[in-house]
């Protein structure tokens, strides 16, 4: 945890340092958040579970509730690597001023979404190392996940908007979009940056549904049920399962 927050300490530094005005720095920082903050919570968020396996089952063998275990274990780890992000990102902006600039609304919105992005795919770790026994099973689906929202996601967006390129697809896109927690962040911290007139009309659109308290309720709605399925899910199969 310490070496995570020192990782991003010295980036958000380093950027600050050499990176230009403090919207180019934001714009840099988000790029990483939405790849590292995903892969690094998913991955070790399903090594962590399968190295504690051990742990787990003396606690199990005590007079405690599963479900306390179970929520203990995932709070230990999602809340220390979400403090880890946003200490190592706040304490150099700070001391770049950043929170007296226009720009301190950008980086609120990047340090919610990097801690939103961090609870959702530590709750996908665990739903998937509990389901499976097997180690190299669980990790190989981890980074496949990760792989598909991170990248091959667009892709298939991309390849839907080819296919139906005659069709008015802008509202279906915000329906798309909505489905995949690393496009509703980097939907919401877009808007920030003001870049939709460069966007077209569907950016108009975008813009006209995220940027208004429906959109954002619905957008905040829908990362907490990326994070409640899963955890559900995995604290059900762990009730359950006979270690």
């Amino acid at each position: 945890m310490i070496l995570y927050a020192v990782f991003f300490l010295l980036l958000t530094e380093g950027l600050f340092r050499f990176g230009g005005t403090q919207a180019k720095v934001i714009l840099s920082l988000m790029n990483i958040v939405l790849i590292i903050i995903p892969l690094v919570s998913i991955v070790f968020g399903t090594m962590y579970l399968y190295h504690s396996r051990e742990f787990i089952e003396l606690l199990l063998s005590q007079p405690i509730e599963r479900g306390k275990i179970f929520w203990g274990v995932y709070s230990g780890l999602a809340i220390p690597l979400s403090a880890g992000f946003a200490l190592g990102v706040i304490i150099p902006s700070l001391m770049y001023g950043i929170h007296t600039s226009q720009e301190a609304g950008m980086m609120g919105m990047l340090i919610l979404s990097g801690v939103f992005l961090t609870f959702i795919f530590v709750a996908l770790s665990f739903s998937i190392s509990i389901r499976y026994e097997d180690r190299l099973k669980g990790l190989g689906l981890s980074i496949l996940l990760w792989f598909f929202f991170a990248i091959m996601y667009d892709g298939i967006v991309l390849i839907l908007i080819y296919t139906f390129g005659d069709y008015p697809l802008e509202k279906a896109m915000i329906g798309v979009s909505l489905l995949n927690p690393i496009d509703i962040a980097r939907t919401l911290m877009l808007l920030q940056f003001d870049i939709s007139a460069l966007m077209g009309y569907t950016g108009a659109v975008f813009h006209k549904f995220f940027a208004g308290w429906t959109g954002m309720i619905i957008s905040v709605s829908f990362l907490m049920m990326w994070i409640g399925i899963p955890l559900f899910s995995g604290q059900r199969i762990f009730n359950r399962k006979d270690f």
